[in-house]
């Protein structure tokens, strides 16, 4: 059993190896933990930090236009090897200051993920909330973060480090191990008393 959680925690341990954590507290006063920025529903007054993982967990807090623009319109960038304008893309966004989650396209699965995102399987594809652009054309992509509120500058702290590229396909799940019964240990007999007479 001890095996199983140690292998369960490091496998979770995997999972969120260059992850963002998006953190903010609501109108109740309850705190939130999400891979995805809080919903557009949110108040503009809502503090939003960002965790990155790949950093070692260092907290970044945005500033409030740029954690606006995170909460409501998020940023993905859909990549695939040996894309020349999947390169100029990430530059654009990083001399930008724009925060944004990368995902990459190399399997079947993959495919499937960018299909289910709006993608034709052209690359770069890029989100902006529910907005997409595929290719890059660096007007159109600044007109697009504009449009979504994100500021012609970067505002990025000085320590914020971009999370590293995942897989479009979200990873599967952990294989059921077998489980083996637990054994119960033998009850020892009751003693028996020897008849009258006898004898070692």
């Amino acid at each position: 059993m001890k095996r199983l959680a140690a292998f369960t925690i490091a496998l979770l341990c995997l999972g969120t190896a260059g992850a963002q954590v998006y953190k903010w507290v609501d109108d109740k006063g309850v705190t939130h933990y999400s891979d995805q920025p809080p919903p557009p529903s949110t108040p503009a007054r809502t503090k939003v930090e960002l965790k990155s993982f790949a950093t070692g967990g260092a907290t970044v807090e945005l500033p409030q236009e740029l954690a606006d623009a995170v909460r409501n319109r998020p940023v993905t960038l859909y990549t695939t090897a040996q894309c020349d304008g999947c390169s100029n893309g990430r530059a654009m966004l990083m001399a930008r200051g724009i925060p944004f989650t990368e995902k990459t396209v190399a399997t079947v699965d993959d495919q499937v993920a960018l299909k289910k995102a709006g993608g034709n399987g052209q690359f770069p594809f890029l989100l902006v909330g529910r907005s997409k652009l595929t290719g890059f054309e660096q007007n159109s992509w600044d007109v697009l973060l504009s449009d979504a509120g994100y500021p012609l500058e970067k505002r990025l702290p000085p320590n914020y480090q971009y999370p590293a590229p995942v897989s479009a396909a979200p990873p599967p799940p952990p294989a059921p191990e077998m489980v083996r019964p637990v054994e119960e240990p033998a009850k020892p007999l009751p003693p028996v008393n020897a008849p009258p007479g006898f004898q070692f």
